[in-house]
């Protein structure tokens, strides 16, 4: 059966390769893939060195046993921009696909509740490390794989069998992070808000929330790469929201827009209360639409009071929505009705993590917003700049579709608390 027969991009573009609505046992995309990436690999041998930026990874393949073990280039210096999707903003795709496809990982299977074994206190001792570690590790060639993308996480190089590794520096933690790694009575939760209030990026308390270093010590356990990034995204952003709901209504229609790397993002932020949608339009010959004859359009919301199923649209749904919380927060001091709309274009046909939504977002709030008093002028001001027909979007949006004929948006909550 060929491949075109087994997807459809309105579920692939749901899917995107890790729940398997097609009803097969693998993603039939991700496997086309890897058939054809061609990637210049590192030679190394089954002894390498390096300095780990510091990275590690954590699996989720027979989870609650799970791949564990650390990533490092073998080379010695400043490897810190490797595990840093805060500065990768502006880089092409290749430096970034460069940087992360040369380091190695080594993996060795471990229960997650096993988080006091000598292997994962060394495994701890590097992910929480504020500056690169150098480390030595030692593999079994016999056992290799290639690379490893997916929506959420951002590419992982090939991976071996772990026989041995030896941290060689000294990790630095820095106060917060030491203070929350010791502190064995604290809840997660509230480790992670502490660590994001003192100015540790989000990327690195992702990290140091997989490798089971923070919360009760009862409670601690290695959480599985992917479902740490969007848990870290959910933690803050709820916490923000919380704060942004207590805010003063914003007084006009701001709107944004920003174009990156065959991406369109757009931002609508209408008075009223807070509310949140996020939508994405998956162009033919784009990532999770590769076959398509037509753009897969799908998204979420949430109304004031949260949303207590996990988002259709994954992963991006929650980076995304960190990103205008910190905005409205931080920026505007105003709460506000969100819409949030992206277009990814054919050609942008690698998975490569929801830190790219995080920061594009982020990235969209420092432009010059435009300014309306009415919904109509606003799309009369998006034709033209979206490729994806404005109706089309409308009919796509529950709140374009469904804002000024409510007085408040107050129905959000009921339809998804």
């Amino acid at each position: 059966m060929r491949l075109e027969e087994l997807i459809r991009g309105e579920i692939c573009s749901l899917c995107r390769g890790s729940r398997y609505l097609c009803g097969l046992t693998y993603c039939p995309l991700l496997v086309e893939f890897y058939s054809k990436i061609s990637v210049r690999f590192v030679k190394f041998s089954d002894f390498i060195e390096g300095s780990s930026p510091p990275s590690v990874f954590v699996g989720r393949v027979g989870y609650p046993k799970v791949n564990v073990g650390p990533s490092l280039p073998p080379q010695v210096g400043d490897t810190k921009e490797y595990e840093l999707p805060e500065s990768w903003i502006g880089k092409s795709l290749e430096d970034i696909l460069v940087k992360r496809l040369s380091m190695v990982v080594g993996v060795t299977q471990v229960k997650v509740r096993d988080v006091e074994t000598n292997y994962v206190t060394k495994i701890q001792e590097l992910a929480l490390s504020e500056k690169p570690v150098d480390a030595e590790v030692l593999l079994d060639k016999k056992y290799f794989r290639k690379p490893l993308f997916g929506e959420d996480i951002p590419p992982f190089g090939p991976r071996a069998l772990l026989r041995d590794v030896r941290v060689v520096s000294n990790p630095y933690f820095g106060r917060p992070v030491e203070k929350v790694f010791s502190d064995t009575d604290l809840k997660a939760v509230e480790a992670v808000l502490l660590l994001y209030k003192e100015g540790v990026p989000v990327s690195r308390i992702q990290r140091i929330f997989s490798v089971g270093a923070l919360g009760r010590s009862t409670d601690r356990r290695l959480v599985p790469t992917r479902w740490s990034i969007t848990a870290v995204d959910d933690i803050i952003s709820k916490s923000l929201i919380k704060k942004v709901r207590g805010l003063p209504e914003l007084g006009e229609i701001l709107v944004y827009v920003r174009e990156y790397m065959k991406n369109l993002f757009v931002a609508v932020l209408l008075p009223g209360i807070w509310s949140y949608e996020w939508v994405e339009a998956w162009f033919p010959g784009s990532t999770w639409n590769p076959s398509g004859i037509r753009v897969a359009i799908g998204g979420d919301h949430e109304g004031p009071l949260g949303k207590s199923e996990y988002a259709l649209t994954g992963g991006c749904y929650y980076a995304a929505r960190l990103g205008v919380a910190e905005h409205l927060l931080y920026r505007l001091g105003r709460q506000a009705t969100v819409f949030l709309y992206r277009e990814i274009y054919e050609g942008f046909n690698v998975p490569i993590g929801v830190w790219f939504v995080r920061e594009n977002i982020r990235k969209l709030f420092e432009s010059r917003p435009a300014r309306f008093s009415d919904l109509n002028e606003v799309l009369g001001f998006l034709k033209g700049r979206t490729r994806v027909d404005v109706e089309e979007i409308v009919r796509n949006s529950y709140i374009l579709g469904n804002y000024g004929k409510v007085k408040r948006l107050d129905s959000f909550s009921r339809k998804s608390a």
